[in-house]
């Protein structure tokens, strides 16, 4: 029996699903839009071109990868292409099957039939109807759509989301410099959301506030050297009135410092905590890719308090910019081989297992010498001082 082909596409990052696609129903007439995507880097395009004359060796194919597959809400563009491929990250190759088929690749609906046809001995894109029917091709037009049949993400975006503004690695110990709280409305020794906080420091022209706890320092796991600086984050805050709007009763001797509301809260703040400019999200596409070069190191720190972490958690690297590290970088994650002595030569001779291979990371926040991932898959708990490196 022909099998059926699967939907490649790029992985883009369709994050709000507003910002590259908007589509609802306003009284009773359909807003349709589409949205221009980055374009591809060559090299990503190039592969996708060689592939797309030939389709995909069926070595690459999941052991057990379905026929077909419709496209439900919810779904992401990795959970899918897991569903076909053993390493689902390589986009390229899966967009180079459809690259006929699927003018705009990018976008991917609910509903939406994928077939995988292996019957050239090569694994090819359909999408339409079942087999025994015509294949349709998808061709540009207009699309009606509600919002709950948006393009689906390329992965999880509620699970980073949060980490964008809150998950900062500072280049050094600038929070010590950084506005801080100096007083808390009527003395009290924790704030909420809604609560006065007095702030003195150089704000600059910002209004828009983080508010971060006393910063740490991440250091590397093997050579101890310190590569950054990480705060646990508090909330977030906003100016209401400076301090130049001398307070009734204040003489010009008298310092008063600026007036803030605190607008959404983590964790109480207090006085003593750091305040730092809210930056834009960086609702940026995000094309999983393996690095092109040689890429290892280890894990720092677990983001949050956790000893250990697993599945969709947020990781520390030590490598970051500087070492070639991208967003959208796929890693895969290594399992030291434990210690243990040989009971059968009657010498308990001491042995080393072999390293093992056990999930795999997403590169989506980088700095200068650090980056954070979120865990995509993992077999064993993640604890800091594990291996990374390129898949």
């Amino acid at each position: 029996m022909t099998r059926a082909a699967f939907c490649a596409f790029p992985f883009r990052w369709l994050a709000p699903a507003g910002l590259f696609l908007a589509a609802a129903a306003l009284s009773g007439a359909a807003v349709a839009a589409s949205a221009s995507a980055p374009e591809l880097t060559e090299q990503q395009r190039g592969t996708a071109q060689k592939v797309a004359a030939s389709g995909v060796p069926l070595s690459e194919l999941a052991a057990n990868a379905p026929d077909s597959y419709t496209v439900k809400s919810g779904d992401t563009l990795w959970g899918i292409s897991g569903l076909f491929l053993q390493r689902p990250w390589r986009w390229p190759e899966l967009w180079g099957m459809n690259l006929e088929e699927i003018r705009n690749p990018h976008m991917i609906f609910p509903g939406q039939i994928l077939h995988l046809d292996t019957s050239s001995g090569r694994a090819r894109l359909l999408v339409g109807k079942p087999l025994g029917s015509d294949v349709v091709k998808l061709s540009p037009q207009v699309r009606t759509a509600k919002l709950e049949t948006s393009a689906i993400t390329s992965i999880p975006f509620n699970l980073i989301e949060p980490f964008l503004n809150e998950a900062v690695i500072f280049e050094g110990d600038t929070l010590n410099s950084a506005p801080r709280i100096v007083a808390t409305q009527e003395g009290r020794v924790l704030l909420s959301r809604g609560d006065t906080a007095y702030v003195r420091g150089d704000r600059g022209q910002n209004t828009v506030f983080r508010i971060f706890r006393q910063a740490t320092a991440l250091r590397d796991p093997s050579t101890r050297e310190v590569l950054g600086y990480e705060a646990p984050f508090v909330g977030t805050a906003e100016l209401v009135r400076t301090g130049d709007a001398q307070a009734v009763g204040s003489s010009k001797a008298d310092v008063v410092p600026d007036t803030f509301l605190v607008t959404s809260i983590r964790q109480e703040a207090g006085v003593g905590d750091r305040l730092a400019p809210v930056v834009a999200h960086e609702y940026e596409n995000y094309a999983p890719h393996a690095p092109q070069g040689d890429v290892a190191g280890q894990i720092v720190s677990i983001y949050g308090d956790a000893l250990t972490a697993g599945q969709s958690q947020i990781v520390a690297l030590n490598r970051g910019a500087s070492d070639g590290v991208e967003r959208g970088h796929v890693l895969a994650l290594w399992h030291d081989g434990r210690r243990e002595v040989d009971p059968t030569d009657g010498r308990r001779t001491l042995m080393k297992l072999p390293d093992e291979r056990h999930g795999e990371l997403f590169v989506f926040r980088v700095f200068s010498r650090m980056s954070y991932a979120l865990i995509m898959s993992v077999k064993e708990p993640v604890k800091v001082g594990d291996r990374f490196t390129k898949p």
